[in-house]
């Protein structure tokens, strides 16, 4: 998402007559799009403000000025202490006010010193901000949508809800706008994002809600759009409309990001996550009962305050019973603020990197062992760009796997079919058997 309104903040700036340079050392403004969710990652933004410092510093040597600004959940979790430890910083905006990114500017250059604007407005963004330009990912081939956004699951661990806000959708219509000039500049996959995606509820135009499986319905029916995917969904909210688009609607990928966390139902409870292990099985099994081709990605956390041996050997097991094609695994990390940041019996750090250590392996192997079964396989392969190779094609599969294949460079933007043939270390080798034309 952060990708996303990256894109979009750069749209807000351009009438102000601001452009993308290779270089920090060569712009005039310099914005920080930050996440809260680890410690790790906020933490890294005071050590990148330092660096900016000294080639603002430089740059003031011969005349020029630069603007430092931090956006995202950093700057909503941590305004004020960004301003205190970083000082020289400009504006600091959360991630619900770029739209009025262009107003701070000019508040800066009239009254100098440092704008901070964190409040959640009570308009939507959205319906401030230009049309998009065009997508800068693959070739312009795929693109991110943002379709929802904020939380209100309240997991006791995470900052979301504090940073993002409540859970609000876009309407049907300026979803669709978006994606037909995404399409008409040449996009051909769209992913749909949103903290809770699944819990899409956007005005349909008829006085009523959409869900997510009727938006990707209407999305389907644009001609040039190939293909949907949607990230990240919540176990909660995946209803059986959803269930059933996968087996119903085509252009949606047989690849789905559906984070657990944990599988011991005593530490699901504790993370308020409103489910419990069978309850996900149950959900997978579904999934897979009408997309027998479907592959999962997931979200684990290890070292939860209370986790024990036996609900870390849970969570092994609900790995083992599922199989996974990829995961992100993290240690679990204090967020100010959170439930779970004040609970007793954190568990030890040593204790939490043996554990990350035993699920990295378990999960590697899972995701070593899905490769190794596309040998053999025939996929529909999207291209994206000329491979490392002279003559060689790169591109993704239906499961995200970057695929390499010789073939002409006329056919990139094209969806092929390739034979495929050997499994690398982080990608897929193959044969190019049939041709298709390339998309106009």
């Amino acid at each position: 998402m952060n990708v996303y309104d990256s894109a979009r903040m750069a749209d807000v700036l351009r009438p102000l007559g601001y452009g993308p340079v290779e270089r920090p050392e060569d712009a005039d403004m310099i914005i920080l799009n930050t996440c809260h969710i680890r410690e790790r990652a906020a933490e890294k933004v005071f050590s990148e403000l330092g660096r900016l410092r000294k080639i603002r510093e430089a740059r003031e040597i011969d005349g020029r000025s630069t603007i430092i600004a931090v956006a995202g959940c950093v700057a909503q979790a941590e305004g004020e202490v960004i301003l205190a430890r970083a000082p020289y910083v400009d504006l600091v905006l959360g991630p619900q006010t770029y739209h009025r990114l262009p107003e701070m500017v000019a508040r800066a250059a009239r009254a100098g010193g440092a704008v901070i604007d964190t409040d959640f407005p009570v308009e939507q963004k959205f319906d401030f901000l230009p049309e998009a330009a065009a997508p800068q990912t693959a070739g312009n081939l795929t693109a991110f949508l943002t379709i929802q956004e904020g939380c209100d699951k309240f997991c006791s661990f995470c900052v979301v809800p504090y940073t993002r806000g409540a859970e609000t959708s876009r309407p049907v219509a300026s979803v669709l706008a978006e994606a037909r000039r995404m399409v008409a500049s040449g996009v051909r996959e769209i992913t749909l994002l949103g903290q809770n995606v699944n819990a899409y509820h956007g005005d349909d135009g008829n006085g009523g809600s959409a869900t997510l499986a009727g938006l990707a319905a209407d999305l389907a029916a644009i001609p040039g759009l190939d293909r949907i995917r949607y990230m990240t969904s919540h176990p909660r909210d995946v209803d059986q409309s959803l269930i059933d688009a996968h087996q119903d609607n085509a252009a949606l990928m047989p690849f789905l990001h559906l984070p657990v966390q944990s599988g011991s139902d005593k530490i699901l409870k504790a993370m308020n996550r409103g489910h419990t292990s069978d309850e996900y099985r149950e959900t997978v099994r579904r999934l897979r009962e009408v997309r027998p081709d479907l592959a999962l990605s997931s979200d684990f956390i290890v070292g939860h305050p209370g986790e024990s041996e036996e609900d870390f050997e849970a969570t092994m097991q609900l790995i083992r019973d599922i199989g996974f094609a990829m995961a992100y695994s993290f240690k679990y990390s204090p967020r100010p603020g959170t439930p779970a940041a004040g609970q007793p019996l954190q568990v030890a750090e040593d204790i939490k990197d043996r554990r990350l250590a035993e699920m990295q392996a378990l999960l590697r192997e899972q995701q070593d062992a899905f490769n190794a079964d596309m040998v053999g396989t025939t996929q529909d392969i999207l291209i994206t760009g000329k491979g490392r190779k002279p003559g060689q094609l790169s591109g993704r599969s239906p499961y995200l796997q970057p695929v390499h294949f010789e073939g002409p460079e006329t056919l990139i933007g094209s969806i092929v079919k390739v034979a495929i043939t050997e499994r690398l270390t982080n990608s897929l080798g193959g044969t190019l058997i049939r041709e298709t034309a390339p998309a106009c």
